[in-house]
């Protein structure tokens, strides 16, 4: 009969482990690949994105008021945009998102940002907050320092900060309605120290009621963009009587999410001036 050392395997055994390793596996490998899939990568994100997700992407104005400005807002995945196409088609402002987080920055930025300037808008710049990864001040500075700031020229808006559900995990970021509040004012306040503005907030009523609990302190200096795909904004959040600016769709006709803003063109060039 042959010896075995202590602790080691008979050749059948270890055969019969490494097949089960193998079913394992087997299993749990596809399993991981779909939940990465699921999960975009890390820079992706784009205004509306949750909008999107939770309520739906089309959305038509009951009415075609003159007063309604309108305008768009573009990432890296519209790439170089046609902005001439755009400009005959109506549309007057536009936002390029410049930054998420701060790890990254918009490779199609320069195009977009000077491409709608060039051709006679009104344009302006996004952050993609992302709560969960550094302080709101943080990522204000990388903002600023990386395209997000605001020049008294009159085409220049000052810059939005785009707050909304968390592609990559959960909802809230990790934070308590009081703490998201926090962040956001840490944000908000330190671009006003940067740039002289306040700037825009971004959000949408549902994901502003469920993680800041319908916080309405910062109605008194930020103007209001709401995100609402249907044919009127509905209930704003707390505080704002009205909202300056309402993205309407994800599948405008020509590129780019669709906008009004809450005014006619001169509305428009008066929050430019400050």
């Amino acid at each position: 009969m042959p010896v075995h050392r202590s602790g080691s395997l008979r050749p059948r055994a270890l055969t019969a482990l490494v097949a089960a390793l193998f079913a394992a596996l087997s299993l749990t490998l596809p399993l991981a690949t779909a939940q990465a899939a699921t999960t975009p990568a890390r820079g992706s994100a784009y205004m509306g994105m949750g909008v999107a997700a939770h309520d739906g992407v089309h959305g038509t104005p009951s009415t075609g008021d003159v007063t309604q400005t309108e305008g768009v807002d573009v990432a890296s995945y519209q790439g170089n945009v046609a902005w001439q196409t755009l400009w005959n088609s109506g549309v007057r402002w536009a936002y390029t998102k410049a930054t998420e987080g701060t790890y990254y920055t918009n490779p199609y930025f320069a195009q977009q940002y000077n491409g709608s300037y060039d051709v006679g808008m009104i344009r302006g710049a996004y952050h993609f907050a992302t709560p969960d990864t550094t302080s709101g001040a943080t990522q204000a500075n990388y903002f600023v320092d990386h395209g997000g700031g605001w020049s008294a020229d009159g085409k220049t808006l000052p810059g939005a900060l785009d707050i909304e559900w968390n592609p990559y995990g959960a909802t809230c970021y990790g934070k308590t309605q009081s703490g998201m509040v926090s962040w956001i004012a840490d944000f908000l306040n330190q671009y006003h120290a940067r740039t002289g503005r306040w700037a825009v907030i971004y959000t949408a009523t549902s994901w502003w009621t469920q993680c800041t609990g319908n916080y309405g302190g910062f109605a008194v200096n930020n103007p209001l963009w709401i995100a609402r795909y249907a044919t009127d904004p509905g209930t704003l959040p707390a505080g704002w009587a009205y909202q300056t600016m309402w993205q309407y769709t994800s599948t405008g006709p020509t590129v780019g999410d669709h906008d009004k803003f809450n005014g006619a063109l001169d509305r428009v060039q008066a929050l430019a001036l400050g």
